[in-house]
């Protein structure tokens, strides 16, 4: 029997704001001290307002434009009720009739929906049986999206949460980072067979791509060995044990009544249309260019190699180097430009994992070591150093080339004196290079190369011999 796996996402993104959600505590992921960014608000003290933060709904109609969705005329906010210890309302405000964008899609997959909520508290727990819980993170704005079940295979649903990420990010709308938990990403997947309709089972708080894809694959085997072994799949929640690669039960997945959805009666109805900075043509204009399009641009009409492409589109560093220097000098010089991307993507990549991630940034000095490299004033080997120095210290390329002296000697006439010594020296190899040993003119090539300590451009060199020959 055939067994056909159907997977929807349900992503989560902690949004870059200020202050929260719905008051003025700071909003700072960073922040290592637990229970400094609380107020009484995001406390849940008696008798405390809630206020809705503008950036945070702004940030999620830029992401459903951005995916071709439909911005809501009238949204709400709800309240989502359950307990538990990182909730101290006791509920949550969230979205749940009229969510602020519906539909779109990215990747090829359809969306459901997005919508805006609030984040919990952080529970941690000790190797005792005590409990802490950290209000830091309580209600810092979240966004939350939802696909449709249309996902057939893991890999598809990696890359799906990868460019949803790096969308996120050009936006500025959240750092998105996976292990700091700004972006959690939560599988639901079912398995069906031609003769029955598979029963869901959400895998959640999946922390990096790769155990998403492990977690998914996972499941799909589990849930097929279930049904082939004529069981019946269980309706729940699980979680992924790193150490086992294996999923786990976690409780009995609730249904929507169970929450008790009820519209918030302490905030106000929202009529998009009629707020200035939320009209559509408003936020196109505060759009950047988008994931997809600058991957087209790159590959299209700059010609760049995918590999080198997926660099600069996930690294914000070679990304700035690439847009603000390298093509607005040489996008009339193919030959610099391939020469600059190649020099990117291998010696500075390189070189700043050599270094760590405390680089100097590189910026016009950059772009002039490149134009050294091509009129031959510097070696391969010589600009390499000369690289490492720039990223590790700063500096102008030209003056570290003769400090370190790598700066190649391209004067024919001092060249042409230091090849007649050569051969008046060595006029039994040069006999060896006329009857066709090749290897002779390299070891006449290395003795110039010796004389003028590394400085001769040996391509010129070798021009000069040959002809001198």
């Amino acid at each position: 029997m055939k067994y056909i796996p159907t997977i929807g996402l349900e992503i989560h993104a902690e949004l870059k704001t200020k202050t929260k959600m719905f008051c003025n505590s700071k909003n700072d992921p960073d922040e290592k001290r637990p229970n400094v960014n609380v107020c009484p608000v995001c406390m849940a003290h008696p008798g405390t307002l809630p206020v809705i933060n503008r950036e945070a709904v702004k940030n999620v109609l830029k992401v459903g434009l951005a995916l071709g969705g439909t911005l809501a005329d009238f949204t709400e906010f709800d309240r989502k009720n359950y307990f538990y210890p990182d909730l101290p309302k006791g509920y949550q405000i969230t979205q749940y009739k009229y969510p602020l964008i519906s539909g779109g899609s990215l990747n090829g997959i359809a969306l459901t929906r997005i919508h805006l909520e609030e984040d919990t508290a952080r529970s941690t727990h000790d190797t005792g049986e005590k409990s802490l819980v950290d209000f830091n993170r309580a209600g810092i704005p979240l966004m939350e999206l939802v696909t449709e079940p249309v996902i057939t295979n893991a890999i598809d649903a990696g890359n799906f949460a990868r460019e949803l990420q790096l969308l996120l990010r050009y936006l500025n709308a959240s750092d998105a980072n996976m292990e700091k938990g700004e972006m959690r990403v939560e599988a639901n997947i079912s398995v069906t067979s031609t003769e029955k309709r598979g029963t869901k089972v959400e895998v959640k708080n999946l922390n990096s791509f790769k155990v998403v894809e492990k977690a998914i694959e996972y499941e799909i085997e589990r849930q097929t060995k279930v049904l082939e072994d004529g069981g019946k799949v269980i309706q729940e929640t699980r979680g992924w044990d790193e150490s086992k690669q294996i999923t786990f039960s976690q409780r009995i997945k609730e249904e929507s009544h169970d929450y008790r959805y009820m519209p918030d009666p302490d905030l106000p109805k929202l009529k998009i249309s009629e707020i200035r900075d939320f009209e559509k043509s408003a936020l196109v204009k505060e759009l950047p260019e988008l994931p997809w399009d600058k991957r087209r641009r790159y590959t299209e009409e700059l010609h760049i190699k995918k590999q080198d492409t997926d660099l600069f589109m996930n690294n914000e560093g070679y990304r700035s180097l690439l847009e603000d220097f390298v093509i607005p000098a040489f996008k009339n010089d193919s030959e610099k430009f391939s020469l600059a991307i190649n020099y990117i993507a291998s010696d500075v990549a390189g070189a700043t994992s050599r270094i760590g991630e405390k680089t100097m940034p590189l910026d016009s000095n950059f772009i002039d070591l490149i134009s050294m490299i091509s009129t031959n004033e510097v070696s391969s080997r010589g600009a390499k150093d000369v690289l490492f120095i720039l990223l590790k210290e700063g500096g102008n390329p030209r003056e570290i080339a003769e400090k370190e002296g790598v700066l190649q000697d391209n004067n024919k006439e001092k060249l042409q004196s230091l090849i007649d010594e050569i051969i008046s020296e060595h006029g039994e190899v040069v006999e060896e290079y006329k009857s066709g040993k090749e290897m002779a003119l390299q070891f006449l090539i290395g003795q110039g190369m010796k004389k003028s300590r590394g400085s001769a451009n040996p391509e010129l060199l070798k021009t000069l011999l040959i002809k001198s020959i």
